[in-house]
């Protein structure tokens, strides 16, 4: 079965999604393919593997817990499954994202765990290579993210940034006992 690239309208006027022109980034026969979906944070764009991702919702405001992290912003009540609401840009240092209605929230499954990512718009679906890949660099500065981190790859004159959402999600006190103190808090 082929699969095709598709792209999320970018103006005002389109919104939804159409094909892309997959030129010389197209994957050839026998190679290992992969889909993503991109999105945006500020000015910097990241991928997350195409499976992992349950659902894509506009911004809905979250509900409060006490004692969470900074980088967790609250939980949503989403069809009767509370989920925990990650703000990656306040994960990656950049402060709070002041959620507007252009927001995004990205579903991700996590083993047997759904949490969602705040972030700014949805950018593309790609299909890409195993080898399209490159490793992300060693720095001197900046390792405290490093191991969220899966690989870049560039497309159309944009780098990218694959997330390892395990790893993002890994070590979080957002767990079971909260959620199930706040069912009674969301209902």
């Amino acid at each position: 079965m082929m699969s095709q690239n598709l792209q999320l309208g970018k103006s005002s006027s389109r919104r939804g999604l159409t094909p892309v022109d997959a030129g010389a980034q197209a994957p050839t026969v026998g190679d290992e393919v992969r889909q993503y979906i991109t999105f945006t944070v500020g000015s910097e764009e990241y991928g997350v593997g195409i499976l992992a991702v349950r659902e894509i919702r506009g911004w809905t405001q979250e509900n409060k817990l006490p004692s969470l992290p900074p980088h967790v912003r609250g939980i949503i009540n989403l069809r009767g499954t509370i989920i925990p609401i990650l703000d990656l840009r306040a994960r990656f240092g950049g402060g709070m994202t002041e959620a507007t209605k252009t927001h995004v929230v990205v579903v991700i499954q996590v083993g047997e765990t759904s949490r969602g990512l705040l972030v700014d718009a949805i950018s593309d679906i790609l299909t890409i290579s195993r080898d399209q890949i490159r490793p992300v660099p060693a720095m001197e500065s900046g390792q405290q993210h490093a191991e969220y981190l899966t690989g870049l790859f560039t497309v159309e004159q944009r780098m990218v940034t694959l997330l390892d959402v395990g790893r993002l999600f890994a070590g979080e006190i957002v767990n079971a006992e909260h959620e199930d103190a706040a069912v009674g808090m969301i209902a």
